[in-house]
């Protein structure tokens, strides 16, 4: 990857749906070669594909949540699997500190929450977790 390549993905972090001749504008380059980049891109598997991202709290109904998780032994990549199959589950990041993982939660009231929390902590090699509700941004 080089220069051309990085000022590409930085454009299409803010419009992943900004038009080639957009693209090649912003860069000074050739629609043809955003193409081509692009393409070597998406083939290679650095760009692994385009998503929508949502406003944070743009669905102020639901409830969002972080949690962070204390893995006892050599659990973590097992208690990972098991987080990863949770569908409240969104992000999942392993840490360094007094926890292992950290994982983004997001349900729909307060009865799926508390369901969520018992789920998790009943993972085998869950030592122990702290979770903190997401009120409003700062």
């Amino acid at each position: 990857m080089d220069d051309l390549d990085r000022r590409l993905i930085a454009e299409l972090r803010i419009d992943g749906r900004a038009p080639l001749s957009k693209l090649a504008l912003l860069l000074g380059v050739s629609r043809g070669t955003v193409q081509n980049r692009l393409d070597r891109l998406l083939a290679s598997g650095v760009i692994l594909g385009f998503t929508v991202r949502v406003k944070p709290f743009a669905e102020s109904e639901r409830i969002r949540a972080i949690a962070l998780i204390e893995v006892s032994g050599k659990n973590t990549r097992r208690v990972a699997k098991a987080l990863r199959g949770l569908p409240q589950i969104g992000e999942l990041y392993s840490t360094n500190g007094a926890f292992d993982l950290v994982a983004e939660i997001e349900v729909r009231d307060l009865a799926e929450f508390d369901s969520v929390l018992s789920t998790l902590r009943a993972i085998d090699g869950v030592a122990r977790s702290e979770t903190n509700l997401l009120l409003a941004p700062a």
